[in-house]
């Protein structure tokens, strides 16, 4: 197993909460970004600098994780392609996308898309918090404790 993270637009709290976990359980995680980031220096930590370019560093990872792997994302349809594949994809604010809820998502995502390029208001998600740190830290630490266990 390893971990992926969508690290563009992933908060740098959310980072540092993968760090840890990597660290502590020694699992390869690789940040992927097509602008630079600082890591701390670790056997298990590394870095893939994509070049610019729309979705190039989520076709990166779809084309390099494998089943059973973890992917931290915002991107929908990427985490899509990912439970597709059998990759569990977790977002930033906690939640654990799975078959029987991402068809729900893509269809919202869609919705406000279309609402937004029909010159509706539609805000966005509400600021990230501490209290979205301590969901993500709780989910993504079950889900590693359910994926490390013999």
């Amino acid at each position: 197993m390893k971990i992926w993270i969508d690290a563009d637009a992933c908060p740098r709290a959310i980072k540092d909460v993968v760090i840890r976990a990597a660290e502590r359980l020694k699992i390869p995680t690789t940040f992927v970004a097509n602008s630079f980031q600082q890591l701390p220096r670790s056997a298990v930590l590394s870095f893939v600098q994509v070049p610019k370019g729309f979705d190039v560093a989520d076709s990166y990872v779809l084309a390099h994780c494998e089943e059973g792997d973890v992917v931290v994302t915002q991107d929908i349809p990427l985490a899509a392609e990912l439970v597709a594949k059998k990759v569990h994809a977790l977002n930033p604010r906690g939640e654990h996308y799975t078959e029987s809820n991402i068809r729900e998502r893509l269809n919202m995502r869609d919705f406000m898309d279309s609402m937004r390029g029909a010159g509706m208001a539609t805000g966005g998600p509400p600021p990230f918090n501490e209290q979205d740190v301590k969901l993500f830290a709780n989910s993504f630490d079950r889900l590693l404790t359910k994926l490390t266990r013999p």
